[in-house]
């Protein structure tokens, strides 16, 4: 039987840890970011550069291989932002409530038909050698009007997925797992996991 490969998550956010890890069962062994790693710096233009940068960073700080993404909120009657700023949208030191709070205030006068948005997961798996793998994901959906549910974290409580119904803060982890961004872009990388020889 072949001995799954194993990887250094590039997170420390231990909800998106256990997303990934649920996403890759069976499929990779993902061990938790030393907390000696300290913060990175994502500066990168595209959720793809981000993702590298902190995919490295991990890859040569622990000598191992490593696996990140970076998610990106893409709002249509705001020109696609956040986009890649997403996590630091109400400004570097901002927390998720901060975050939801200036998006719903900049759609205050945004009639729910052009509420649209998705949401755009990068993952990228590094290996110290340099070698690398990358998958996407992503989910059409729109904004609610305001927070709904307690599960989740960042914009969950207002992102509703298509076709609608309940943002991805009331779902279960299984159920935001299999229809998510971030489950999309997972299970893609499982798959060219399980075709490298």
């Amino acid at each position: 039987m072949r001995e799954l490969p194993t990887f250094v998550a590039a997170t420390a956010n231990r909800h998106k840890l256990a997303e990934m890890r649920a996403a890759l069962a069976g499929v990779a062994t993902l061990l938790p970011r030393p907390a000696e790693v300290g913060e990175v710096t994502e500066d990168g233009d595209t959720l793809e550069a981000n993702a590298r940068i902190k995919a490295g960073a991990v890859a040569a700080f622990c000598r191992a291989a490593a696996l990140a993404d970076d998610t990106g909120l893409e709002v249509d009657a705001l020109g696609g932002a956040p986009g890649v700023r997403s996590a630091r949208y109400a400004g570097e030191d901002a927390d998720d409530r901060a975050n939801v709070a200036k998006l719903l205030a900049a759609l205050a006068d945004v009639p729910p038909a052009r509420r649209t948005a998705r949401f755009r997961t990068v993952v990228l798996a590094r290996w110290p050698a340099g070698q690398e793998l990358l998958a996407q994901g992503t989910v059409e959906g729109a904004i609610a009007a305001a927070p709904r549910g307690g599960r989740g974290f960042g914009y969950d409580p207002i992102f509703v997925p298509a076709p609608g119904g309940i943002t991805f803060a009331e779902m279960s982890l299984e159920t935001k797992g299999a229809i998510s961004h971030r489950g999309r872009a997972l299970r893609a990388m499982a798959l060219r996991l399980e075709e490298r020889p």
